[in-house]
């Protein structure tokens, strides 16, 4: 008999996205130590899952036992007020929105925090590769936790905060919050600063911003950072950029090299 006394409770992160996958490892039992980060990037030719199940065949290390699994989702994403959100409509939804998913499995994330309801979707092959291979796993949104985490800075001072959360890949999204809930949230394609200056901007306008009193936020993988934000300045007052190692108290995750901003929050601040 094997003696799993001992036997470290590893967690699995995993980031899935159309572009690429990250995993990350932790020991449970001691999280002051470092997390085992690695990238892992996609074949354009193969569907999520395919790319998946190659990496569990080329990355050793997944062919371990884990105490937990976790797959962070970056896929597009329906928004709904929990006060008019229907588990039971959910699928007819978010096909109605998305048609190109329409046979998907569709998943909601809720976040009592925000009043809101994340509807969003994964493949049925990804998912069957997901519970073949792990088993058991929570699956949820990757913005959920950043939404969190921001709704939570917003309460920092009074005036009107405006975030640029930047993905890998040229997607940018905008969020605004009100009391208790979302007043703004979309997603862009930016390929590069100039888009993303220019939806920002709009944004902006549209919301009534001030541009002498209220603030941008930029955080994650921004396109040509200094550029960008020097551009900005010239018409907004207050414009920053979030460092996630001051933002996170110097926490060690956040000197990782290329883990995404998701899943670093994730890791500090929880879902």
């Amino acid at each position: 008999m094997t003696n799993t006394e001992n036997t470290p409770r590893q967690r699995l992160v995993i980031s899935a996205s159309r572009y690429w996958f990250a995993f990350a490892v932790q020991n449970i039992d001691e999280p002051e130590k470092p997390v085992s980060f690695t990238p892992y990037t996609s074949k354009a030719s193969m569907s999520v899952a395919a790319n998946l199940r190659e990496a569990c065949k080329t990355l050793d290390f997944l062919n371990a036992k884990f105490y937990k699994v976790v797959v962070m989702v970056d896929e597009p994403l329906l928004t709904v007020p929990l006060d008019f959100y229907d588990e039971s409509e959910a699928t007819k939804l978010y096909a109605h929105s998305y048609p190109d998913a329409a046979n998907n499995c569709v998943m909601a994330n809720i976040i009592g925090d925000l009043n809101v309801a994340v509807v969003f979707a994964i493949s049925k092959d990804l998912q069957t590769v997901i519970t073949d291979r792990f088993g058991e796993a929570l699956i949820f949104h990757a913005s959920t936790p950043v939404w969190r985490n921001l709704f939570h800075r917003s309460f920092l001072g009074s005036r009107n905060k405006l975030y640029a959360y930047f993905h890998a890949h040229q997607r940018m999204e905008l969020v605004c919050y009100g009391t208790k809930r979302l007043r703004y949230c979309n997603v862009f394609d930016t390929t590069n600063a100039h888009d993303a200056l220019y939806f920002i901007l709009s944004v902006w306008r549209m919301l009534s911003m001030k541009e002498n009193h209220d603030e941008l936020h930029l955080v994650g993988d921004i396109p040509d950072n200094q550029w960008l934000e020097a551009e900005l300045k010239s018409y907004l007052k207050r414009v920053y950029t979030i460092n996630p190692s001051s933002d996170f108290n110097r926490s060690p995750i956040t000197k990782i090299k290329d883990m995404p901003y998701d899943m670093m929050t994730y890791f500090i601040k929880g879902r």
